[in-house]
């Protein structure tokens, strides 16, 4: 009978041990109550050359979501079937796949566009960024990104989650987007590794029920919109600075920044969050008194800066028109396509100069389609579009 009683106990710590694992999306580095030799055994001990064949040729089989997956409970085994992975899985710009969260950060495929498209929802002020042509009806689709709006008598600000649901201050790590009065989107984390974060003495915090924003938060992107004199009967102009992209990025071998892991400050930040999670607000984010992040100097190069690409005039249909090659069915004054805006001493090829970098257009109610490429990211194609669902005149 004591044996029993102890065996049970045993296996009831065990399941909690297995619960508390499967809710991670990648296995902890060290065990919690066993030496980790002993938990991840026998898994851990396949052959090297073994394990790299197997997991190579599930990452070449499994191309799409939510079929791509397995490949992310490869990685979630042990740490040697992580760290197996992660060499074998080539960033976005490479393999032009999904995969990872930071794949959300790096600069997408330079041949094809990453196709996906946004759900919004009215009642809840929330957009949803799923990859996929269009939606499903199974509802299996792939969720990249939340975002949540928060409308002020003078602003409009965006608070992007990694959760569809949750936009406390603990999952707000991708994130923030202010416009007071133009649109300026920040990031949590450093848009490349070899930058080196701000110190914890230089940083100060502004809280709000759904937002935070602290001077180490990076400004990757300011986003204008000129007046539109014809209003909704008119397509919007706008003008993207791409603080972090050199111009050189869309030339021949050029290049731009890409993250392979989130840093320390992706971690640290998060915990200082969740530390403050009950404390009070400090200041509201729509405080026109936000520090300003200062933007790195790319030396002799100029950033990235993206234009609308210029529409014609369609006499029988009477509306201004774009080629969005099916993947727009809808008119509204929201759908654009962003190209670079380059001068001549750039040296850009007429091809690069008219190769579209973003698309976003309406094909239903509360449905848009997103199509982005090199050098954008999808945290940076997701909040550009954001910046179009705003109603504020700034826009009009």
């Amino acid at each position: 009978m004591k044996e029993g009683i102890g065996n049970i106990s045993k296996r009831g710590g065990e399941s909690k041990i297995w619960r508390s694992r499967a809710r991670s999306h990648v296995a902890p580095d060290r065990a919690q109550t066993e030496p980790e030799s002993t938990v991840q055994s026998p898994w851990a001990d396949l052959p090297p050359e073994l394990l790299l064949d197997i997991i190579r040729r599930v990452e070449e089989s499994e191309t799409t979501w939510p079929a791509r997956a397995v490949v992310v409970f490869c990685a979630a085994v042990c740490r040697s079937w992580r760290e197996i992975t992660k060499e074998i899985v080539k960033n976005l710009e490479q393999c032009g796949r999904i995969t990872f969260p930071i794949s959300l950060k790096q600069p997408g495929p330079r041949n094809s566009p990453i196709q996906c498209y946004i759900r919004r929802d009215g009642a809840t002020s929330t957009y949803l960024l799923f990859h996929g042509l269009m939606p499903s009806e199974g509802k299996r689709d792939k969720l990249l990104l939340a975002a949540m709006e928060s409308q002020k008598a003078t602003c409009t600000d965006f608070v992007v989650s990694l959760v569809a649901d949750e936009f406390s201050r603990a999952s707000t790590t991708y994130g923030l987007i202010f416009s007071v009065p133009k649109f300026t989107i920040y990031d949590s984390q450093p848009p490349c590794d070899s930058i080196i974060p701000a110190t914890p003495r230089s940083s100060r915090r502004f809280y709000s029920k759904q937002a935070s924003l602290s001077s180490s938060n990076y400004n990757v992107c300011t986003i204008t919109y000129e007046l539109n004199v014809l209003r909704t009967r008119g397509p919007r102009r706008m003008h993207c600075i791409l603080h972090w992209i050199p111009v050189s990025a869309i030339q021949p071998g050029g290049t731009a920044p890409t993250p392979l892991a989130f840093g320390k400050t992706f971690d640290e930040q998060l915990s200082s969050m969740t530390g403050s999670k009950g404390k009070e607000p400090v200041t509201s984010t729509s405080s026109p008194s936000l520090p300003a992040t200062p933007v790195v100097s790319l030396g002799s190069e100029d950033p990235l800066t993206l234009k609308n690409k210029a529409p014609r005039w369609h006499e029988q249909l009477q509306s201004w028109c774009l080629n969005f090659k099916g993947r727009v069915t809808v008119a509204s004054v929201k759908n654009f396509q962003l190209v670079a805006a380059v001068e001549p001493s750039h040296n850009i090829s007429p091809e690069e100069q008219e190769k579209v970098i973003l698309q976003f257009g309406k094909i239903g109610k509360d449905i848009f389609t997103m199509d982005y490429r090199y050098p954008l990211s999808a945290f940076q194609a997701f909040a550009i579009c954001l910046s179009s669902f705003d109603t504020k005149p700034a826009c009009e």
